[in-house]
């Protein structure tokens, strides 16, 4: 006899315990880097239909289309995308720096990543209104 204990699969333990049995979502797909988003029609945005995914999470089914005059950042919203962006200990400690004092001296309550969506934002409608003569071009030239 096997010392290994037999313990119940993942359907078992998290099988609805009313109603019928739901149809299993389709995994959300991810369209790789370049994918154009889908637009419904021109000068639209996509319309964001939301599906529920297994324990009471919400994926949506369709990217969001920013217009190029939509640049505000996203604020405080769940967040399914993630980038990893490396950073020397000087550029953490400004970053943290700068978030304590949000907090310190105007009383703001951001956690890094509003604050880096926020930066990101903002860079990204200059490059957009100065194109050439922006600061992140200019920046990027000198670097």
């Amino acid at each position: 006899m096997s010392r290994r204990a037999s313990l119940p699969g993942a359907a078992e333990l998290f099988r609805t315990t009313s109603g019928p049995e739901p149809a299993p979502a389709p995994p959300p797909g991810h369209p790789g880097v370049g994918a154009v988003p889908p637009v419904d029609e021109p000068g639209t945005p996509a319309v964001q239909s939301v599906h529920s995914v297994g324990s009471g999470r919400s994926v949506r089914s369709t990217r969001r289309v920013r217009s190029v005059n939509d640049r505000a950042p996203s604020g405080r919203e769940r967040h399914e995308e993630k980038i990893t962006v490396y950073c020397s200990p000087e550029e953490l400690l400004d970053l943290e720096t700068a978030r304590l004092r949000l907090r310190g001296e105007h009383g703001m309550a951001v956690d890094r990543g509003r604050l880096v969506r926020e930066a990101i934002a903002i860079v990204l409608a200059d490059l957009e209104s100065k194109g050439e003569s922006s600061t992140l071009v200019r920046k990027l030239r000198e670097s």
